[in-house]
C-alpha cells in the first residue's frame, strides 16, 4: 500500500520535526507540517481551506490522507493565568479540526498528555482509567480529547508523556543547560513518569497513521504511547548527566514542594502501553535505551547548550 499523505498542524515543534524527518526520509509521500504561524487551528475558515487543499492534493497523488494534530498550548504554568488562550488552542482548535476532518472523511490522530490524570495512581494508567486533571493545561487538553472523539467517528487520541527531542525546549535540553551553568541541580524525586524520545513517538504515530489509512482500525479510540518503563524526574536528570559525561551525583534529590510551580504536576503519570501493543502496534523501546540513542544522534547539540 502507498503510505498515507500527512497533514500535521503544529508540525514545527520537537515532535513534528521528528515526524516530518521520518516520513521525509522515506521519500514516498506527501507531507505538510505547518507551524502555528502558518495554520491557526482556532481559525475555522483557514483550517477548512487547509484540509480541503491537502485532501485534494492527496487524492491527486493517489494517496490516502491522514491528519495528525500536534498543535497545542503547552506552556503549562502560563496556562494557569491564561486559560482563554489554552482553551482556544487545546479545546476549540481540535474540535474545529475534528468536524472538518469528519466532513472530508479524513482520519484524525490527536496527540494528548498524561496531565489529564490526577497523578494519584500507583499502577500505570490505562486509557479507560478515571481522569482528573489538576491544572488548566490538563483540563483544556482533556476537553480537547472529548471534543475530538465526539465530533469524529474516525479519530484517535494518543496520550504521551515527558517528551523530549533535539528541537525546542524540554527537560533534557534544560538539564543540559543547567549542567553547564551550575555545580549542582535539584530535581524532584517524587514525580514518576516515562521519558519519551520524540523520534520514537514519531515512529509510533506514523505506524498508527498507516494503520488507519488502511482502515485496519484499532478498536480502542484512546491509546497511550510512551517509551517503556518508568523513572523519577531525579533519576531521569541523573541519566541525562551521565549521557553528557557529567557526574550524576551533582543532581540532588528534592521534593515537589521544594521546587513549587504555578501549575501542579501529576506525582505519578506512568502510562500503560498495553492497549497500544494489543491493538497490533509496535511498542516503543525502554526509556533508558531511547535516551542513549537520542544522545548518539543529537548529543553534540545538547552538550553545546
Amino acid at each position: 500500500m502507498t503510505p498515507p499523505a500527512l497533514l500535521i498542524p503544529g508540525g514545527r515543534g520537537q515532535l513534528g520535526s521528528e515526524l516530518v524527518g521520518l516520513r521525509g526520509r522515506r521519500r514516498d509521500g506527501l507531507v505538510h507540517a505547518p507551524g502555528s504561524g502558518e495554520l491557526d487551528v482556532t481559525d475555522e475558515e483557514a483550517l477548512n481551506d487547509a484540509v480541503d487543499s491537502f485532501t485534494d492534493a492527496a487524492d491527486d497523488a493517489g494517496m490516502r490522507p491522514v491528519v495528525v494534530n500536534l498543535a497545542a498550548y503547552t506552556a503549562v504554568d502560563a496556562a494557569e493565568s491564561d486559560r482563554a488562550a489554552a482553551e482556544r488552542v487545546n479545546t476549540t482548535g481540535p474540535a474545529n479540526l475534528a468536524r472538518i476532518c469528519r466532513k472530508r472523511g479524513v482520519p484524525l490522530l490527536h496527540v494528548s498528555t498524561d496531565y489529564v490524570f490526577s497523578g494519584d495512581a500507583t499502577e500505570p494508567y490505562e486509557p479507560g482509567d478515571e481522569v482528573g486533571p489538576r491544572s488548566v493545561y490538563g483540563r483544556t487538553k482533556l476537553d480537547g480529547e472529548r471534543a475530538v472523539l465526539a465530533n469524529h467517528p474516525r479519530a484517535w487520541v494518543v496520550r504521551t508523556a515527558w517528551v523530549y527531542g533535539a528541537a525546542g525546549a524540554n527537560f533534557v535540553s534544560a538539564m543540559a543547560r543547567l549542567e553547564a551553568e551550575r555545580d549542582t541541580v535539584s530535581v524532584a524525586a517524587d514525580q514518576f513518569g516515562s521519558p519519551t524520545w520524540a523520534a520514537d513517538l514519531a515512529g509510533g504515530l506514523l505506524e498508527l497513521a498507516e494503520t488507519v489509512a488502511r482502515r485496519d482500525e484499532p478498536k480502542q479510540r484512546v491509546l497511550h504511547c510512551t517509551n517503556g518503563g518508568s523513572t523519577s524526574r531525579h533519576e531521569f536528570a541523573r541519566a541525562v548527566f551521565s549521557e553528557l559525561g557529567a557526574d550524576p551525583e551533582r543532581v540532588l534529590a528534592a521534593s515537589t514542594a521544594d521546587v513549587p510551580r504555578p501549575a501542579p504536576r501529576p506525582a505519578f503519570s506512568v502510562l500503560s502501553n498495553q492497549e497500544w501493543t494489543s491493538g497490533g502496534l509496535t511498542g516503543l523501546r525502554p526509556w533508558r535505551a531511547a535516551l542513549s540513542a537520542a544522545f548518539a544522534a543529537h548529543g553534540t547539540s545538547w552538550a553545546a547548550r
